[in-house]
């Protein structure tokens, strides 16, 4: 049990001595980004499920 409480202290340690965490209105504009492209990404795959999916039920019908 010390060797996990030695190691939740090191960590934060770590996290608040030497990690370079990003200024306010760049965290905001990443923030951005990342929603911009998981709405993108996410049409991009419906887009392709949609037709994969039309491909799919033509070729079931076509061999009835």
């Amino acid at each position: 049990m010390a060797g996990f409480v030695n190691y939740i202290k090191e960590s934060f340690g770590e996290l608040k001595n030497n990690v370079s965490w990003p200024t306010w209105s760049e965290a905001q504009s990443l923030t951005v980004l990342v929603a911009v492209f998981s709405i993108i990404f996410s049409l991009a795959i419906w887009g392709v499920d949609s037709v994969f999916s039309k491909v799919i039920t033509f070729y079931f019908d076509l061999i009835k």
